[in-house]
């Protein structure tokens, strides 16, 4: 039997010939391939997981941080903090005064003191 080395790109497995039968692996040899290409595998799957995660962080960080901006813009634009934006006055906090001045304060003045 002859035995002739083949450099794969993962192993330094011999290669075995046999004139009739031709080229052929051994089971341990297969399942010594088949282990490194899996083991390959999961590295190469564990280190996109990782960039993954890292990618989806970021990207939640900035849609998170952008979303309380607008978030905080609005609660100031409504209560009148910070003036009205391309003409569109949402201020509420004046409107809520004038009511509670022109209908709720005649109520409670018609309220006897004890």
């Amino acid at each position: 039997m002859k035995v002739t080395k083949v450099k794969l790109p993962l192993s330094d497995i011999k290669f075995h010939e046999i004139p009739v039968l031709g080229s052929f692996y051994t089971k341990r040899e297969v399942d010594a391939l088949i282990s490194a290409a899996v083991a390959e595998a999961r590295r190469i799957d564990e280190e996109s997981m990782r960039k993954h995660n890292r990618d989806a962080t970021i990207i939640s960080m900035i849609l998170g941080f952008t979303a309380l901006a607008l978030f905080v813009d609005g609660l100031l634009r409504l209560l009148g903090i910070i003036p009205p934006f391309a003409g569109i006055d949402i201020d509420i906090l004046d409107k809520i005064v004038d009511k509670v001045e022109s209908d709720l304060l005649p109520l409670v003045q018609k309220i006897p003191r004890i």
